[in-house]
């Protein structure tokens, strides 16, 4: 097998992600040297490649999916939103400034270049590259200055299969008018569609299908059942809704549960750190919003945020930082991760990323934090002090704000460098992936629960968060092979984008 296919979504959180880590795995499985790519990214969820770099998290997935460490090439362009009009532009790993939505356009030769060569190295070095596209190719008004959907498919004459959330209703229009809006020229890449998240009877949905193949001249390829046993590695911020449970929370193994609040922030960024809490048995997290959940939670998760001085005024309005300090007071725990470690400190110094200066933290912490213009990126290995004295940890680390000055107990040491902050109920840190770490999950799950009175929850002893990810890599990659017409897909990467296919315009005429 030789090719590409570049799946593109009706909507965003519509199922690229899953369907690209599914097909990945399959291949994979089969011996396929795959490789995955999405040539543009915006997300605040990110992960950092052995080669020093930064790249969404859903690719960090997908290269696990096909048994390749995460590299800069799966995702040459992040941007990663600080306001409503600004991203910070990330450009092969590696921070190149603000980007604003207006001057977008200034860039895009320039961003095209790095995408098309980038996937054209790529092509030369695996036998297949599925490619994810970015929110919606029916966004025609971005389509000028497209990079990841039809702009790239054309560049490279990559077939396009579009998929469609179900789940969210209207999924045949969404599919047919996603087709209809693209230009003649557009239209004659998209070879078929993928329904997502379907749930009851096939045979009710199956004359929908029919008529949808019938009214664009293109094929369903299948439709993916709601599968809710699949649920790590969320790419977009529509996947950590308010008042969400995160995963399938397993029955506690002693008496009580402990219940993690997950402060939902208005830019959180790497919102998936809380997955390792939620595949233990007995816990259970949730995004909150409001004071009273954080109030009643056993243990509150503060986590980091691509916007931290806004993020924490945010908490003063909604008066979640009274509670935050009310708690530190009684000593329940709190943890706070990277930008959420940042405001639980004295003092914010922040030139960089909001322009403010000087500005208070929470003051939980006696810790100052400044901003340095060069990003830390950082794969991490140390050990834990405190609760997880020896323990050996790995992390990574994707910050601008550095702690200048502690006054505090330290949570880690990598090397002859001590890194975070601890005090009886509170704890910090700028490791991402922290709680990924087994042993030292389980020490810190013990020691919050004995600090929140639960003398009836039992730490599982034998979980692993990496097992919990290659056993949902797998789920996809079975969900796809027993509801999706796979073999057909791989016709398409082999052989690449039919003759002339039918233009709905004059689809409708006839």
């Amino acid at each position: 097998m030789k090719g590409s296919l570049l799946i593109a979504g009706t909507t965003s959180d519509a199922g690229k992600s899953f369907v690209v880590a599914g097909l990945c795995r399959l291949l994979a499985r089969q011996g396929v040297k795959v490789a995955p790519f999405k040539a543009q990214n915006m997300s605040n969820n990110s992960v950092v490649t052995l080669d020093g770099g930064e790249i969404g998290r859903a690719q960090g997935l997908q290269a696990q999916a096909c048994g390749l460490a995460p590299s800069v090439r799966f995702n040459p362009i992040l941007l990663k939103p600080g306001s409503d009009r600004s991203s910070q532009l990330v450009i092969r790993g590696k921070a190149e400034g603000q980007l604003r939505a207006g001057d977008y356009l200034t860039h895009r030769a320039h961003l095209r270049r790095i995408a098309a060569e980038t996937l054209r190295d790529l092509r030369d070095d695996f036998d297949v590259v599925l490619c994810e596209g970015a929110g919606s190719p029916a966004e025609i008004n971005l389509r000028a200055s497209d990079v990841a959907n039809l702009g790239l498919a054309q560049a490279a004459q990559i077939p396009v299969v579009v998929v469609g959330d179900i789940d969210r209703g209207g999924v045949l229009a969404h599919l047919f008018g996603t087709l209809a809006v693209l230009d003649p020229e557009d239209q004659q890449l998209v070879c078929g569609f993928l329904i997502n998240k379907f749930r009851g009877d096939p045979a009710l949905l199956a004359p929908g299908l029919e008529q949808i193949a019938e009214r664009t001249g293109r094929p369903v390829f299948g439709a993916v059942p709601y599968l809710e046993d699949i649920w790590i590695d969320a790419e977009d911020s529509l996947s950590s809704p308010v008042g969400r449970v995160v995963g399938m929370p397993k029955p506690p193994i002693g008496d009580q549960w402990l219940r993690v609040a997950a402060v939902r922030l208005p830019r959180v960024s790497n919102a998936t750190d809380v997955e390792a809490l939620a595949s233990e048995p007995g816990v259970i997290v949730r995004w909150v919003d409001d004071p009273g959940s954080i109030h009643d939670a056993d243990l509150v998760v503060l986590p980091g945020s691509k916007a931290t001085v806004a993020d924490l005024e945010w908490l003063r309005a909604t008066g979640i930082a009274d509670v935050l300090t009310r708690r530190a007071q009684r000593e329940m725990p709190i943890l706070g991760i990277c930008g959420g470690y940042q405001m639980l400190g004295k003092t914010i110094l922040d030139d960089v990323e909001s322009g403010c200066g000087k500005h208070d933290g929470l003051g939980i912490f006696d810790l100052d934090i400044e901003f340095s213009p060069v990003k830390t990126l950082a794969v991490t290995t140390g050990t834990g002090e405190g609760f997880g004295a020896d323990l050996a940890v790995t992390g990574y680390e994707i910050h601008h704000g550095v702690a200048v000055r502690s006054a505090e107990d330290p949570l880690l040491r990598s090397g002859d460098d001590f890194e975070g902050s601890q005090r009886t109920g509170v704890f910090g840190t700028h490791w991402h992936g922290l709680l990924e770490n087994d042993e030292y999950r389980r020490a810190f799950l013990a020691y919050a629960a004995g600090l929140a009175g639960l003398t009836g929850f039992v730490v599982a002893p034998h979980v692993s968060a990496a097992a919990e990810r290659a056993a949902q890599l797998d789920l996809m990659a079975d969900a796809l092979a027993q509801h999706v017409d796979v073999g057909r897909l791989f016709t398409l990467i082999d052989d690449g984008v039919p003759g002339r296919q039918p233009v709905l315009s004059s689809v409708l005429r006839s």
